[in-house]
């Protein structure tokens, strides 16, 4: 999307999942092989805007080891974000997340509610926007992207995500199987849409967004999920919905309302809904003739993934890439 806008894309990513591509592949940029800790100012020198997405992605990943979570998520973005301002760079946008409201009950939730973080990961990402917002002056502007949970299918799509996970397991096994009882509350959004939203962030006028937080979704894509699961039900057909023996409220519950971005910034234009997301996953997994061992398996599973990267001797515990030596015979 960025491309298509005419910006010129470097990635700079760790690659963890360079194993982990789902379908025809990624589209080819430069990149930085590099683990995020480990940045330099030389990597960012020239740069205009550092999009920011780095980190362990997801609450039970985030669970595996929580001093590396605060590492890499918390740490790590700060870092990235003094020397961007070090070396000139005057926007950074940093991914952030709904899981900054954490158990946040019912009621609609703005930028301004509390935060209630209840893992890790939500954790973290709060204390990178208390700390980073803390940098914001004339000549560098911090956004925070409070992202809903993400959906669709991406080159590296995950199923862990719920209308992801719902639509896989409808698919491989006829049963759209829910692990809580279905009554949290959880706003959804395509990848796609979280796309548009850094593009509008990248190119408004500085004022509109300027050390600024956003929700990022439609208030109309909030479900409770046992509605996700209906609409799976409705989408794949012959499926049934099924709950896990004894399954019981999940304590990440919120409702988020979004209006401020689709007043501030006009340019973002979500484009999807959890029906048509559903029918997109469906025909994407029946296309590839996805399989419960597949979906379930470490190819796909972000924190089965790392523990298979683990147990090869491929990772170290602090999940850097142990590089071997090669040794010379005589």
């Amino acid at each position: 999307m960025l491309q298509a806008k005419g910006h010129e894309v470097v990635g700079f990513d760790s690659d963890l999942y360079r194993d982990s591509t789902f379908g025809e592949g990624l589209v080819e940029i430069p990149e930085i092989i590099k683990d995020i800790r480990e940045v330099e100012a030389k990597d960012l020198e020239g740069f205009d805007a550092v999009l920011h997405l780095a980190g362990l992605s997801n609450d039970p990943l985030g669970n595996l080891n929580p001093n590396l979570t605060y590492e890499i998520n918390h740490q790590a973005s700060v870092k990235l974000a003094k020397l961007s301002k070090e070396v000139g760079i005057s926007r950074y946008i940093f991914s952030s997340s709904c899981s900054n409201y954490g158990a946040g009950g019912t009621d609609w939730l703005t930028e301004q509610s509390a935060f209630n973080p209840v893992t890790p990961y939500g954790i973290s990402k709060v204390k990178v926007e208390q700390d980073v917002s803390q940098l914001a002056d004339d000549n560098f502007s911090p956004t925070f992207l409070r992202n809903a949970t993400a959906y669709g299918v991406s080159p590296r799509l995950r199923f862990d995500l719920v209308l992801n996970n719902l639509v896989a397991w409808a698919f491989t096994t006829g049963k759209v199987f829910i692990k809580s009882d279905g009554t949290p509350w959880r706003p959804i959004v395509h990848i796609e849409d979280i796309s548009r939203a850094f593009v509008a962030v990248m190119e408004a006028p500085r004022e509109l967004v300027h050390n600024q937080a956003f929700n990022v979704g439609r208030n109309e894509d909030n479900y409770q999920v046992r509605d996700i699961a209906n609409i799976v039900k409705e989408t794949v057909p012959g499926c049934e919905v099924e709950y896990a023996q004894g399954a019981e409220p999940d304590t990440r519950c919120y409702r988020v309302d979004c209006s401020y971005i689709a007043q501030t910034l006009p340019d973002f234009q979500p484009q999807w809904n959890a029906r048509k997301g559903a029918q997109e996953l469906y025909q994407a997994y029946k296309k590839i003739g996805l399989t419960l061992e597949e979906f379930e398996g470490p190819k796909y599973q972000r924190i089965a993934h790392i523990r298979k990267l683990l147990s090869e001797g491929k990772l170290d515990e602090n999940l850097r890439f142990i590089t071997k030596t090669a040794t010379a015979v005589n």
